[in-house]
This record gives C-alpha cells, sequence and structure tokens, in this order.
C-alpha cells in the first residue's frame, strides 16, 4: 500500500511542472496594424498586409520565464527584414512582441512571399523556432 501511495506521489510531482512550464505560441502572424491581446483572444481573422499597408509580423506566446529571450522577426523569402527582440525581466503568463512598420516604404513593400519568423530561447538553448505561412503581399 505504502508502494502505490510513493508511486502515486512521483507521478504527480514529475507530471504537474513539465506541463506548468512548457512555453507554448498561442499567435504566429502577419496583419496590417499593430495588434492587440483583444483582438487575438477574439480569434478573428486579422487584414493580411497589402503591398501598399503597413507590414507587422506579431507572436504571442504562453508560460515564460524570467530570462528568456523572444525574438520575432517580419522576414521576405530567407531575408530579415526587421526585427524586435526582449529578454523577458520577469515570469509571463502570455507575452506579446511585435515587429515591423507602421508605413509604408516608398514604393511599396519589395515583391515576394513574408512570414512571420519566432525564436524563444531559454538558458541559451533554443526552446520555439516557428515560423507562420508565407503570403504575398498583393
Amino acid at each position: 500500500m505504502l508502494t502505490r501511495v510513493l508511486f502515486a506521489l512521483v507521478l504527480i510531482c514529475l507530471a504537474v511542472p513539465a506541463s506548468a512550464q512548457e512555453a507554448k505560441v498561442l499567435a504566429l502572424g502577419l496583419a496590417d496594424h499593430e495588434v492587440t491581446p483583444e483582438e487575438l483572444d477574439k480569434g478573428a481573422t486579422l487584414p493580411a498586409p497589402r503591398f501598399n499597408s503597413p507590414a507587422i509580423a506579431y507572436a504571442r506566446v504562453a508560460n515564460l520565464k524570467k530570462g528568456d529571450v523572444v525574438e520575432i522577426a517580419l522576414v521576405n523569402g530567407d531575408t530579415p527584414l526587421l526585427h524586435n527582440t526582449e529578454t523577458l525581466a520577469k515570469d509571463q503568463a502570455s507575452f506579446l512582441l511585435q515587429a515591423g512598420k507602421r508605413g509604408v516604404p516608398a514604393g511599396g513593400w519589395p515583391e515576394g512571399s513574408y512570414h512571420a519568423a519566432l525564436k524563444v530561447t531559454r538558458d541559451g538553448k533554443a526552446l520555439i523556432e516557428q515560423s507562420s505561412p508565407p503570403i504575398p503581399f498583393e
């Protein structure tokens, strides 16, 4: 009986911390404006950027720890155009980071397919590396 109780306690202790500490991507993509957490909570489809509109890459990530480094980039093909990086000063249940341009480059955005590229690093090791599906700017 004591063995069963100890086994159950070990299982509980091992399962809870692992699931509570896993960072996960809640939202990742491109929009034609700076997004808000409220917009992402609604789950509505955000307007995609066009060649003549602003372009913002966004990532919302959950279960981040103090010291985690979050990087988001607006990428054309394989070329990062604009990026933003933040090292967290405290634990974050949910964190939104964006990179892009509120205006339009002279002559519009260059041709190509664009995507958002996210990287989360913890203790010097890549925890998450993910990209949004590429979209052409029409």
